[in-house]
């Protein structure tokens, strides 16, 4: 049975340095370079913001990026303006092995909705065509990793587990933003909880 890698969203705005830095985020590429080589699939997700992006503090005069608003009926956390369609910090991470790459899923491009999610937007609104991607190819068994714990990949982790994907959650893999310490310790147990497995690349 086929099985895929999903690389979340490791692009160099979350990198240290980058303009929403992920504190040691540069440490899952290497983990990522190793990971593909055991996997039939790989695929990419890529936050892909419009310059005016509703989730940005600078679209919204007079607020600060973790300043948290209501935004069409949900909690939006406004964050720095990052990952921009077609600008620097938007790439995908340097030194990630992109020729390993079999496709990449844009995310996050509507202006007005946010996307945590490889799957769906943050109001389960519209589908990025990920899950389309993998059914297509008969892809039951997936592992996730990226950028960040607490946010995109845990809500991948949750969204792939209620589509009834077998998820695995490579823990080398990831690091977390923790806007409030603990926050990654409480996404990893809300991803085992939802089904997820969570395993070190020495067992893949």
């Amino acid at each position: 049975m086929k099985n895929a890698l999903i690389l979340v969203d490791i692009q160099q705005d979350f990198l240290p340095g980058g303009a929403l830095a992920v504190p040691d985020g540069d440490a899952v590429v290497p983990v990522a370079n190793q990971a593909m080589n055991f996997f039939d699939l790989v695929v990419a997700t890529q936050d892909w913001h419009p310059a005016n992006h509703r989730s940005f503090a600078g679209s919204h005069p007079g607020r600060k990026p973790g300043e948290v608003i209501e935004w069409k009926g949900m909690t939006q956390i406004l964050w720095p303006d990052h990952c921009i369609q077609n600008t620097p910090g938007a790439a995908f991470a340097k030194g990630l092995n992109t020729e390993r790459i079999d496709k990449i899923i844009f995310k996050g491009t509507h202006p007005d909705m946010d996307s945590y999610s490889g799957f769906f937007d943050n109001g389960h609104i519209r589908k990025t065509g990920l899950e389309d991607f993998l059914q297509k190819r008969q892809i039951k068994n997936i592992t996730i990793m990226g950028l960040a714990t607490d946010y995109c990949v845990q809500f991948t982790v949750l969204d792939a587990c209620d589509l009834g994907f077998s998820v695995r959650v490579l823990q080398d893999g990831i690091r977390g933003v923790e806007l409030k310490k603990g926050d990654c310790e409480k996404a990893i147990s809300r991803m085992k909880d939802h089904g997820a497995e969570m395993i070190r690349i020495q067992n893949l």
